[in-house]
């Protein structure tokens, strides 16, 4: 694809790009897995490609080229920097790190390109003066003290505002006519700096370079930190030029040789390869002009060939959408693992819960809740004689000796609905404690769980037990309104009266609850008794289907009111993974990196490097 070509689908790769953007802010990685580190890097420096260079440069292939001087620690970066473009703009120095900030350096006439956001709209700008006074050495030397001060040499006299504007995050902009048009030098901080903020920026820079000039020396060529980010240039199909600094006499070719091999396992083989003598530098530290005539003369040559620099923007944008695509794919491996280990702990946690409310629910199936105290009470209410002797008969003589039991003998029934409630509130608050004790145990064995569970706050058995008491009572006189509701008819009014409403409601309770299962030896005679004496009760009332209903309505609306408790109580733990299920998918990153791979033109061969 030609750059007019690219130019014309810039339009068409922008929605794209915008969605790669939206999924990239969405990545959080949140669990404390072997990679997770290394995926939030992944993620944050594919964004800051993405906005400090991809867009920016399919938005102006014909933007001047940006070509970052960068390496290790002492190379002499700065010094070269220097002499390429005729004298001392940057600082050098054997305190280290002298580069603080970027000091990007332009023709100009090429100054509208670098005012705005254009390039590395993440930095903050300061401009510098220009440099196109050199007759007068006076003003050039305040301006040196200015600048030193800026990118962090602390020089007397030097203006407190301009040393306070530059911050680590900070591009100075300084004009030069020395340097042509078309073509900007970047000063970086060193890739393998002391300072942890200056690795991340220098890195950053690089990742927004058009072409990287890397600088290193005799007995540093090999280090490992600059190599990684070599490889990279690589993938990228950047064009990298490789200044070999402080060579010694007779030693240039064999060094060469084996500089070009490290370079060709890397897809570099093409890079040219300058090779600066071990020079003394005089009280000016700068190198003599013609130890850079070289580098300088290829830099103009690509400044004047403007088809040639919109190809290496072209290729260069392509490469860095490529390595994206990559970068996406293993973001999107990392991101599966996490899932994983997320849906992991989410089952973990929802099984405990789960198991909690079906006991919770089995509990007030099975009869258990009609043991001892609540047993009691409904015993003192409905009595066990007459009462029961009067439910041989039919259910109209049954209903007037219920009445006449009720009104000769009455028994508050708020007596069985506290017992009942007392009873039901142990077993929701055991349940709530047991599943938040298994959830703990399960994350505790799990080294992201672990993690997790630091956010998590200590389980409050008091403020549980409270909010469990407040959900029964509005269950119980849910209860309440429900029969209050079903007598309304003029039909069940007089017989409900004569029963007491909260007599009705609690045989209701009790018929919720009402079963033999897990009752032995006498229980199961007297709960049973107990349990057909609700249930007549009700018949006598309402009939046979109401009573039916009625029952089924109660225990729905107690499932779900215990189920949104056990559900309120496991809120802490899905808060921790929450941030997971709002992060972009696996499998969406990896369509999205298929989409932008189809979009992009075939990789150049070898004949085209």
């Amino acid at each position: 694809m030609s750059a007019p070509s690219l130019v014309g689908e810039a339009r068409g790769f922008s929605p794209l790009l915008r969605e790669v953007r939206e999924a990239l802010d969405s990545l959080a990685f949140p669990l404390e897995l072997p990679g997770s580190n290394e995926a939030r890097e992944s993620a944050a420096a594919a964004r800051a490609q993405l906005t400090d260079y991809i867009l920016p440069r399919l938005a102006s292939l014909d933007a001047p080229l940006v070509a970052v001087v960068g390496g290790s620690t002492g190379a002499g970066k700065s010094t070269l920097v220097n002499a390429l473009v005729g004298r001392p703009v940057s600082v050098t120095g054997a305190v280290r790190p002298t580069t603080r900030q970027p000091l990007l350096l332009h023709h100009p006439d090429d100054g509208a390109w670098f005012d705005d956001a254009r390039v590395l709209p993440t930095l903050s700008r300061v401009r510098l003066a220009a440099d196109d006074r050199a007759d007068d050495r006076a003003d050039d030397r305040a301006d040196d003290t200015a600048d030193a001060a800026a990118i962090g040499s602390p020089l007397p006299g030097a203006p407190a505002a301009l040393h306070q504007a530059a911050g680590p995050d900070t591009l100075l902009l300084r004009p030069t006519s020395s340097l042509p048009p078309g073509l900007a030098l970047l000063d970086a901080p060193d890739v393998d700096s002391i300072a942890d903020e200056n690795r991340r920026l220098a890195g950053q820079l690089l990742a927004a370079a058009d072409l990287w000039i890397f600088v290193t020396t005799a007995n540093r060529y090999a280090d490992a930190v600059p190599w990684k980010l070599l490889a990279e240039a690589g993938r990228r199909d950047v064009l990298v030029a490789v200044v070999l600094d402080r060579v010694p006499a007779g030693v240039e070719e064999e060094i060469r040789g084996d500089l070009l091999t490290l370079l060709s396992a890397e897809n570099l083989g093409h890079a040219p390869i300058f090779v600066v003598p071990e020079v003394t530098l005089g009280p000016s530290r700068m190198l003599p002009a013609d130890a850079v005539e070289p580098i300088t003369r290829w830099l103009q040559a690509l400044a004047a060939d403007a088809d040639g620099r919109r190809d290496i923007a072209r290729r260069t944008v392509s490469g860095a959408m490529r390595a994206l695509a990559g970068r996406i794919d293993a973001i999107a491996d990392a991101a599966d693992q996490e899932q994983s280990a997320a849906d992991a702990l989410q089952a973990a946690m929802e099984g405990a819960y789960a198991d909690a409310l079906a006991d919770v629910l089995a509990a007030t199936e099975d009869g258990k809740l009609l043991r001892g105290e609540v047993l009691a009470r409904w015993q003192d209410f409905v009595g066990t004689g007459e009462f029961m002797r009067s439910l041989e008969t039919r259910i109209g003589r049954a209903r007037d000796r219920v009445t006449a039991f009720f009104t000769g003998r009455p028994a508050p029934a708020a007596t069985v609905a506290e017992a009942i409630g007392s009873g039901l509130q142990t077993v929701i608050v055991e349940q709530a404690a047991r599943a938040d004790e298994t959830t703990r145990r399960r994350w505790r064995a799990d080294p992201a769980g672990r993690v997790l569970l630091q956010d998590v706050p200590v389980w409050d058995a008091d403020a549980v037990s409270a909010e469990v008491a407040r959900e029964i009572r509005e269950w119980q006189q849910d209860i309440l309104l429900l029969v209050q509701a079903e007598g309304a008819d003029k039909r069940f009014t007089a017989r409900m009266l004569s029963f007491g409403v909260n007599g009705v409601a609690v045989a209701l309770m009790v018929v919720v609850f009402a079963s033999t299962g897990g009752l032995t030896g006498g229980e199961i005679g007297i709960a049973g008794a107990s349990a057909v004496a609700g249930q007549k009760l009700l018949e006598a009332v309402f009939g046979d289907d109401a009573v039916r209903r009625l029952a089924a309505t109660a225990r729905k609306n107690l499932y779900q009111r215990v189920e949104a408790l056990l559900r309120r109580d496991r809120e802490p733990y899905r808060q921790c993974l929450r941030p997971l299920g709002l992060q972009t998918s696996a499998e969406a990153l990896t369509v999205l990196a298929s989409r932008l791979r189809t979009a992009l033109p075939a990789e150049p061969t070898a004949d085209e490097a």
